[in-house]
Formats: structure tokens, C-alpha cells, sequence
């Protein structure tokens, strides 16, 4: 069977579980894979998942003068290679249009990986249409090998559409995540063919159904406090910052406690503006966690709120998967309608959904949803059983293997 080379920006990370649950569900059915990574890893933790990956990984050069040695020895390789002038004569116009380092450290990293990958190899993969797909490309070409590619949403919505056309007009197929994605990058595709709607979908025996909630507070007892959870990294997309500014503004008599969990560059500022606000006392700041911590803090938690937003770059979530992990928890979910969110969320039936950047109106959503447990009870049955029933994993591994031709090889 052929080995596919699945290029990623890095591995493992504890924020792209999505990823590194689709590796193993491919592994378990038969597909050889080797890990490429542009980066190393930064977090603290790894979910157990990444435990039960085989797959070797081969980290290229994150930046090009910290090896170069070795960048110096595959260039002079790749110069040798079938594909190599054509791979310059792309990059160099790709260079004229964007100017930067990181184009650079593109086509270096896209010179190692052509030179170390191994002879058995023969699709490469990219999880990301940014610089994962741009590394693939490149190397692809320098090689004579077809690319395929999973995008998902910063990659998509921060890349110029002059790169998204000719990437789409390279790259052998595309899946993403949402129906979102597909419909503006079709647009763009120069056959319909090229994109696929593939959601991620859950694992739905890794998050297995819960015991059942038996504890409901409404909020009015201080000795039973509702708990609020959200979970993502604090990045601007987030919208933490209106988060804390709808929480601020719960009424008095309410009694709540907010857990976040997760990384991110704006955590200082965050905890920053909870002290502002007057709630810091409600709040725990839990970090980065290993999944088995995430999912015992959904089973712990009464309400899951996600403030997605567009950011100033265009940056904005497809469809996050830690709303349908809470759901498969029974947890009733207040989320924005953003992006592909409503592709998951059927508002006032499977959870409650919201405009963007608004903290009066998201206050009033999670205020409801705190006072009326029989409401939150009917949101979180609901939403569990429409994740299990349509967002379920197996449908991805099902496509993706026939893409890999797994039962083929």
C-alpha cells in the first residue's frame, strides 16, 4: 500500500485533535502514513490520543537558518530533482506577489521535505490551505507527485484569492469542513469537482454518552452556582473579550462560576479585563488540557458557550469541534451564528444561537439558559442526539479512505 505524507503546520497540538483524530481512525484502517511538520510542538500536554499514533514524523527546518546545513545540502539536492525549475519559476512569482520570510522559509522547507521523503510515498496530503499547502506544492512539483489537501477556515479566509485559485487548480482534490467553505471556494475552483464538503465529525465512542445529569441548579442558590465552560484558544476569533463583557453583566442574582480552558495570546489581557469588570473572583483560568481533562469538564459544566467572531484578518472558526464534543456531553450550548456554526446548531432545538460581538444579547442567552434547566435539559438531549446521528466520524474516515484508496491498496 502506498504511504501518504501528510504535511501539517505542526504536531501533535492540543488544539487540532480533529486532525490528529483522523490520522488514527485512517490508521486503523489500514493507511500508512508519515507526519511531516513544519514546526515542533510548544504545549505542555498531549491528549492520549497522540499516544496511540504510529506514524513517524519528520520535523523540517522551522526556520531555515536554524539548520543550514541541512537546507544548504536539499537545496543543492532539489536543484537535481524533475520538478525543481518549474517549482522556482511558481515560487519566484508567488515570491513577487508576497514579499515576505515566510514565503521564503516555504520553498526552503519545500527543498528538505523533497529531498528526505521517502521513495514510497507517493500523494502528499496538506491539512491546511496556507503554508502546509504551499510547502506540499512545491515539493509535489519538484517531485512529479499529485497533492491533495483539508482546509478549514484561517487558511482559507486570510489567504489572497489569487493563491486559494491557483492552489485549487494544482492540487489533485480538496475536502473542508463546512458547506460554508465549499460554496466560496467552488467559486474559485476551476472545476466543481475539485471541492468536497467532508465534515470532521466526532468520535463518538471516545466521547461517549454521559451518565446523565442529575444536578440542575437555576442559579438562585449561591451553594449550587451554575458552571459556565468554554474551551478554544484566547486568540481574537474567540470573542472571550465580549464573553467576559456578557458575563459581567448577569444579573445579581444569579449565582455562576466560568471555566475556560485553553492557550492563546490574549490570556493576560483577558484576566486583565475580568479584574476590570469586577468577576475574576468567578472565574478559573484552567490553560491548555489534555483531552480527558476537557471531557471531564464537560460533564462537569451545566452550559458551554462559544463567542465566535470574525477577526480583523478574516480569521473566523468553520465549525468548531468543541461544540460538538460539549454536545455529545449533553451540554446546552450558546454559540454565535457565524460561519458554519448553523450548519451544527439548530437554534432554540439544538442550542441557542446569537449575533456576533453583541454581549447584551448574548447575556440574555446564557441568563435563559441558566434559569430554566428544563430548557437546558431539552437543548443538551437534543443536541447530543443530533451530533451522534449526523456528525459522527465514521462518515469522514468513509470518504477520505476511498480517497486514499485504501481498500484499493
Amino acid at each position: 500500500m502506498t504511504t501518504v505524507g501528510f504535511v501539517l503546520k505542526g504536531y501533535p497540538r492540543l488544539s487540532e485533535t480533529f486532525i490528529a483524530q483522523e490520522i488514527l481512525a485512517l490508521e486503523q484502517r489500514g493507511l500508512e502514513i508519515q507526519i511531516i511538520s513544519l514546526r515542533h510542538p510548544t504545549d505542555a500536554h498531549l491528549h492520549p490520543i497522540h499516544d496511540e499514533i504510529s506514524a513517524p514524523v519528520n520535523y523540517l527546518p522551522e526556520y531555515l537558518h536554524d539548520e543550514p546545513v541541512r537546507v544548504a545540502r536539499a537545496w543543492w539536492g532539489a536543484r537535481h530533482l524533475p520538478g525543481y525549475k518549474k517549482a522556482a519559476k511558481l515560487w519566484r512569482r508567488d515570491l513577487a506577489r508576497d514579499f515576505t520570510r515566510n514565503r521564503v522559509r516555504r520553498f526552503g522547507q519545500a527543498c528538505v521535505l523533497a529531498t528526505e521523503l521517502p521513495r514510497n510515498i507517493r500523494l502528499l496530503h496538506a491539512h491546511f490551505l496556507h503554508t502546509p499547502a504551499s510547502v506540499a506544492r512545491y515539493a509535489s512539483i519538484m517531485l512529479d507527485l499529485p497533492w491533495s489537501c483539508s482546509a478549514h477556515a484561517k487558511d482559507i479566509y486570510t489567504s489572497p484569492e489569487w493563491e486559494l485559485r491557483e492552489k485549487l487548480a494544482d492540487c489533485q482534490w480538496l475536502v473542508t469542513c463546512t458547506a460554508t467553505n465549499v460554496a466560496y471556494l467552488s467559486k474559485l475552483a476551476p472545476s466543481e469537482n475539485i471541492v468536497s464538503l467532508v465534515y470532521h465529525g466526532l468520535d463518538v465512542d471516545r466521547f461517549g454518552s454521559p451518565d446523565g445529569r442529575t444536578h440542575h441548579p437555576d442559579g438562585s442558590s449561591p451553594l449550587h452556582p451554575v458552571t459556565i465552560l468554554s474551551v478554544g484558544r484566547a486568540v481574537e476569533k474567540k470573542g472571550f473579550d465580549g464573553l467576559l463583557r456578557a458575563l459581567a453583566q448577569l444579573p445579581d442574582n444569579l449565582h455562576w462560576r466560568f471555566v475556560h480552558i485553553g492557550g492563546g495570546e490574549l490570556t493576560d489581557k483577558l484576566m486583565t479585563l475580568s479584574r476590570t469588570l469586577g468577576i475574576e473572583a468567578n472565574i478559573d483560568w484552567r490553560g491548555a488540557q489534555p483531552q480527558d481533562q476537557v471531557l471531564l469538564a464537560y460533564r462537569e459544566a451545566h452550559v458551554f458557550v462559544l463567542n465566535s467572531r470574525i477577526a480583523d484578518d478574516g480569521d473566523r472558526d468553520g465549525l468548531p469541534n468543541v461544540l460538538m464534543e460539549a454536545q455529545s456531553q449533553q451540554l446546552a450550548c450558546v454559540a454565535t451564528n457565524v460561519s458554519a456554526i448553523p450548519e451544527l446548531i439548530i437554534d432554540g432545538d439544538t442550542g441557542i444561537l446569537v449575533p456576533p460581538d453583541n454581549p447584551e444579547i448574548l447575556c440574555q442567552a446564557i441568563t435563559k439558559v441558566i434559569e430554566d434547566p428544563i430548557l437546558r435539559q431539552s437543548l443538551g438531549n437534543a443536541g447530543e442526539q443530533r451530533v451522534r446521528k449526523s456528525f459522527a466520524l465514521d462518515a469522514c474516515i468513509n470518504d477520505l479512505s476511498n480517497r486514499f484508496d485504501i481498500a484499493g491498496g
